[in-house]
């Protein structure tokens, strides 16, 4: 919740709470997480189907086929790892990173055969990797935080 101080000529100040933006980042990290680990987790027992849809989505891209399958047949995979790394809070600025790239992939993809709308939902995907990535400092309830501040 916000909390509000008073200042020095008595107008209310209002401020955030660490404790609720931990609890707000935690929430939001594992809802990113769930999310990745899910597009991998029902790609993963059928990759080759996967790869084929994608390879007729990008037929008229100009992109090699190979290039396109190669890419396709490596999504879910990363999807599902990234996706449990960040869900835990493990390596979990590694994971985004990953993420990052894995977008920046689909990115060029998706605009390359000018699929806006797609676009735009992985913006937003994009937006939220960066909140994460930015405030890695509030990644308190996390297997990363944890193995820190475990005694030796």
């Amino acid at each position: 919740m916000l909390d509000s101080k008073p200042t020095i000529n008595n107008k209310p100040q209002i401020s955030l709470r660490t404790k609720d933006i931990v609890a707000a980042y935690t929430l939001l990290r594992i809802v990113v997480g769930v999310n990745y680990f899910n597009h991998g987790f029902t790609r993963i027992f059928d990759v080759p189907s996967f790869i084929n849809r994608m390879v007729n989505t990008m037929q008229d891209s100009g992109i090699p086929e190979f290039l396109v399958r190669i890419n396709a047949g490596l999504v879910p995979p990363v999807e599902l790892i990234v996706g449990v790394l960040i869900t835990v809070g493990f390596l979990t600025r590694s994971a985004l990173i990953a993420c990052f790239v894995l977008m920046i992939i689909l990115m060029y993809g998706i605009t390359i055969i000018q699929n806006w709308d797609g676009a735009s939902s992985q913006l937003i995907y994009n937006i939220i990797l960066f909140i994460l990535l930015a405030g890695l400092n509030f990644n308190k309830v996390s297997v990363d935080n944890w193995l820190r501040n475990r005694p030796n």
